[in-house]
């Protein structure tokens, strides 16, 4: 949020007046602005203190990003790592141990939070696009392979743990180095240089501005299995980061582009017409019809995979408390609760193969094939 408020704030600053020499009204002041909020008016001056002292309190912005981070870090230890609340890993893509895929996604983090910092003290600062192509092929690279090696709901949440590393970071050890700069500067009566440090505080500020929505999108996408589960998870994965920074961009222009509305419908349009087609072309393929694929499934031989498979977690009494008990409310003790869930283990277990999470209770495409005919069938309990 503050990221949002102060780029728009910079955007939208009415520089002081001159007058017929050219000489401003307000020298050192960058512009001026007025808000209206919570039933007053608030006006507000971008300036270096320029001649002044430095003003006491002086109000800081860097714990928001700091706690939301570390409240993030949290979530993730006690979610993936140590409470074993979802799975980690995916044995049908990867058989790779818990401590294995633990290293897998904290090396995903760092390596990516690293490659960026790199780019953006060493390179950057000298060729600017080499930079941002280097650091674009490696988060191509990090998504690629943690869809490959990760469960698709833990592959998409790390690579926005790793953006939402790369935000704080940014905070942590560029901006707000910089603004302590800038208040020694000033504190000690010293004029107020640009240094190599602020033009990259400058620059990093603005990239936390476009991976905003980027990291929301893939933090809500544990909610939508059909996006993480499909067989082209990545591109899915890059898609969104690609709009999400799309729309960032097409907002920040809006108090400049005139006919950015219908823009921002047409790339919000693109993006979500792409992740249909993605879905699309990525969905599992149906099996091969033979006679006995074709072959009427009974309640009885449905029932018996749902019981296997499903009800060690999905029951009022499970044998797997993992994730507690019914996840998300949804029990197969009985017929009737199976029939009228039928559609949703159609979805989660044959469609997009999202369920069992991280297939953690063996179930064989088979299985799922056969559930998938009891369904298509009609879904009835006898």
């Amino acid at each position: 949020g503050n990221s949002m408020l102060f780029n728009w704030l910079d955007r939208n600053l009415v520089p002081p007046r001159r007058d017929a020499a050219g000489a401003a009204s307000d020298p050192g002041s960058f512009g001026t602005i007025w808000l209206l909020h919570s039933g007053a008016f608030y006006d507000v001056k971008k300036t270096l203190l320029a001649g002044q002292p430095v003003p006491a309190p002086l109000h800081w912005f860097k714990w928001q990003a700091y706690t939301t981070w570390l409240s993030g870090a949290a979530l993730l230890v006690v979610v993936y790592y140590a409470g074993g609340r979802a799975v980690l890993g995916d044995a049908s893509l990867a058989p790779l141990s818990h401590l294995t895929a633990v290293f897998v996604g904290l090396g995903a983090i760092a390596g990516g939070w690293a490659l960026y910092e790199s780019m953006n003290r060493f390179v950057a600062p000298r060729a600017p696009g080499l930079s941002v192509a280097i650091w674009v092929s490696g988060l191509v690279a990090i998504s690629v392979a943690l869809t490959q090696l990760l469960s698709g709901r833990a592959a998409f949440l790390h690579v926005g743990a790793m953006l939402g590393t790369i935000m704080a970071g940014n905070v942590c050890f560029t901006i707000v180095p910089s603004q302590r700069e800038l208040v020694a500067d000033v504190a000690g009566g010293r004029g107020v240089a640009a240094s190599a440090m602020s033009a990259r505080a400058k620059r990093v500020s603005i990239h936390n501005n476009y991976v905003t929505f980027p990291v929301i999108v893939l933090m809500m996408s544990g909610h939508f299995p059909a996006v993480y589960g499909s067989r082209l998870g990545w591109l899915t994965l890059l898609v969104l980061v690609a709009a999400g920074v799309a729309v960032r961009h097409v907002m920040n222009l809006r108090n400049t582009l005139r006919v950015w509305k219908p823009v921002l419908v047409t790339v919000i349009a693109a993006g979500a017409a792409a992740i249909f087609a993605i879905l699309a072309v990525g969905a599992a393929p149906e099996p091969a019809t033979t006679a006995e694929s074709s072959a009427p499934v009974t309640f009885a031989e449905a029932r018996h995979v749902i019981d296997k498979r499903c009800s060690v977690c999905h029951s009022a009494n499970p044998s797997d408390l993992t994730f507690g008990v019914a996840p998300a409310g949804v029990m197969y003790d009985t017929p009737q609760q199976i029939v009228a869930l039928a559609l949703r283990i159609r979805e989660r277990a044959v469609v997009t193969r999202t369920m069992p999470p991280g297939n953690k209770t063996r179930i064989t495409d088979e299985e799922r094939a056969l559930l998938g005919r009891w369904v298509a069938q009609g879904a009835v309990a006898k």
